[in-house]
């Protein structure tokens, strides 16, 4: 596939395979890589919006944005304020989309040749629809997981659970998220 659109951060960007962009500043350190959530993949005319793709990115590194400068004035009073700030940024690279790229391409074994014998027709599966932590699942403080962890559905409350223990590994996050899916497995 030839672009992707992804969410980081709480907003949406579409990238490419090894283009760099700038994100609000994400909690992981320099070289690290992360998988973050995709919405759509696309190219050569087609689009999937329910994608079992992967996009796989590498933290860069962090950086300061440019200087916003605030000012307030106030006429005949001689009222003059002047403020501003830098805003925290993540610079991350697109490795690869769907597996598609250099490190991907070397860890998929070579195809196998196989004997010219028909197979049996499988009936065809429904495609498996692989569960997200909840929207804005990073952002989230360890009281907004506690409090909110049980209004969620079991397939998030897994998925939210091994995404903090694959990523953010905090104690009480996890504890609560424990807790949620031992209440869910009473009530079942």
């Amino acid at each position: 596939m030839s672009y992707a659109i992804i969410t980081v951060g709480g907003k949406q960007h579409r990238v490419r395979e090894g283009e760099r962009l700038l994100v609000d500043k994400l909690a992981l350190g320099e070289g690290e890589t992360f998988t973050p959530r995709v919405l759509l993949v696309g190219g050569n005319g087609t689009t999937d919006l329910s994608p079992t793709t992967t996009v796989t990115a590498r933290v860069l590194g962090h950086q300061l944005g440019e200087k916003i400068r605030i000012g307030k004035y106030k006429k005949r009073t001689g009222y003059r304020k002047h403020n501003g700030y830098r805003s925290r940024l993540t610079q991350i690279q697109i490795e690869s989309i769907g597996g598609t790229g250099k490190k991907a391409a070397k860890a998929q074994p070579a195809p196998k040749a196989e004997a010219a014998a028909p197979k049996k027709a499988e009936p065809a599966a429904a495609p498996a629809r692989t569960a997200h932590p909840p929207k804005d699942y990073d952002e989230l403080t360890v009281a907004q997981i506690a409090e909110a962890a049980h209004g969620w559905r079991r397939p998030n409350l897994e998925a939210a659970l091994e995404h903090e223990r694959a990523n953010a590994n905090r104690k009480g996050a996890i504890a609560a998220l424990e807790s949620a899916l031992a209440a869910k497995e009473e009530h079942s």
